[in-house]
């Protein structure tokens, strides 16, 4: 494959098209092979990370400060009270100033103008490493561990169960690029953006993907090939955990669920979890499980990035 992504930003999965998806979740799959081999190519010699912080992560941290160090450059961590973001000072001079000291700025933030702005004014490549609207990062991670496991994306049947959160969001763009039928299933009132639904479907012609959106879970998931889910309250959504819990107790991923979806269904869930809601102990614990193989390739999907946009 011959595909140029250098100097390119990830601020949404929608921007990368099908032919760049594959040269990413490729690259991933060489680099896997070189790190169990114990021979990774240093080919971020010299480069540095600036990563900005407005939410704390376990995952993101970690896997991207490691990737780099293992291709041979380095990683700063900014923390939120480094930059205080559109306190201190503008998302504009942020951007222009890391430009100017580093390779590349990953930012997990809030609000998603804030990537936008980032993009917008660097100079540099940017990775939206979350925000409130998306989460590309873990999406090629999903893609690439749903490969490794099923050898193939195009034509299988994909349900995601629980919020319309960012990660619904990037999973729809993801799976429409990659021709993977994708289904959300949320309770009334927690859909997905009206518009990413439809930017997805649109998607999804292109590349015979179907993207639905549906509420009761058994439905959804007859049948499905990935059973994917993610925690009822995201950061920020505290204060409305009780009323979510109530309102999600039915999209519960458990063998109930599982029951319906195809033997052979791997589950997927881009961790934390909390046990007992949307995913029960036991079923995260099955052969069918692949949530920690799923968190791994944080790590080589998002190396193949920095490497495709900025080594």
């Amino acid at each position: 494959m011959a595909i140029n992504l250098k100097g390119r930003n990830l601020v949404s999965l929608k921007d990368f098209s099908t032919e760049e998806i594959w040269q990413v979740l490729k690259t991933a799959e060489a680099l896997k092979l070189g790190y169990y081999r114990n021979d990774q190519p240093k080919l971020l010699a010299d480069k540095t990370l600036a990563m900005i912080f407005q939410k704390p992560s376990l995952r993101t941290r970690v896997s991207f400060e490691a990737g780099m160090t293992r291709l041979g450059g380095h990683a700063i961590y900014l923390a939120p009270a480094d930059i205080k973001l559109g306190a201190r000072e503008t998302t504009e001079d942020i951007a222009i100033v890391l430009s100017r000291y580093a390779d590349i700025i990953m930012a997990r933030v809030f609000g998603h103008d804030i990537v936008v702005d980032l993009a917008k004014y660097a100079t540099v490549p940017v990775i939206n490493g979350l925000s409130d609207q998306e989460h590309p990062c873990q999406v090629l991670a999903d893609l690439f561990t749903i490969y490794e496991k099923k050898n193939r994306l195009a034509g299988l049947n994909f349900v995601y169960i629980g919020d319309g959160n960012n990660m619904a969001h990037s999973l729809m763009y993801g799976a429409a690029r990659v021709g993977m039928n994708c289904t959300a299933c949320t309770p009334k009132g927690y859909q997905p953006l009206p518009e990413v639904v439809e930017e997805a479907q649109g998607m999804g012609r292109l590349t015979g993907a179907g993207i639905k959106l549906e509420t009761d879970p058994l439905t959804a998931a007859r049948d499905a090939d990935v059973i994917y889910t993610d925690v009822w309250a995201s950061m920020g959504q505290e204060a409305e955990a009780e009323k979510r819990k109530k309102d999600f107790a039915p999209y519960q991923v458990n063998a109930k669920l599982m029951s319906v979806a195809d033997r052979q269904a791997i589950i997927m869930h881009c961790l934390p979890a909390h046990y007992g809601d949307e995913i029960d102990y036991e079923t995260s614990r099955t052969p069918n499980s692949v949530i920690f193989d799923e968190a791994e390739n944080r790590l080589h999907a998002q190396n193949a990035l920095m490497v495709l946009l900025a080594g």
